[in-house]
């Protein structure tokens, strides 16, 4: 099954407390169903000083499930689901709302 949301795809927030915030994916769980939106879920998390990094509360974004995000149409610039279909043989993501490719 081809994934639906991939790295680096402008998403909105359907859904919680971060609903109606945008942003763009920047890691998928697949085996969790959940994706790292930049800017969304965010939480403060307290971190012990290393030789790397200095220590105190960091805010960092958490995981959101997949069910609760949405494309981003490309031309309407709302959300919108995403289809597969077969161009030059291969397989491409579409916006089901305008039919705007995603994929490039």
């Amino acid at each position: 099954m081809p994934a639906r949301v991939r790295k680096g795809d402008r998403v909105i927030v359907t859904a919680g407390k971060d609903k109606g915030k945008r942003g763009e994916v920047l890691r998928v769980y697949p085996s969790e169903e959940r994706v790292l939106v930049s800017g969304v879920n965010v939480v403060k998390r307290h971190q012990r000083q290393s030789a790397r990094a200095q220590g105190g509360i960091i805010s960092k974004e958490s995981p959101v499930h997949m069910s609760k995000i949405a494309h981003i149409d490309p031309k309407s610039d709302g959300p919108t689901r995403v289809g597969f279909k077969l161009v030059d043989g291969r397989m491409v993501r579409f916006a089901k709302k305008s039919g705007e490719m995603i994929d490039v």
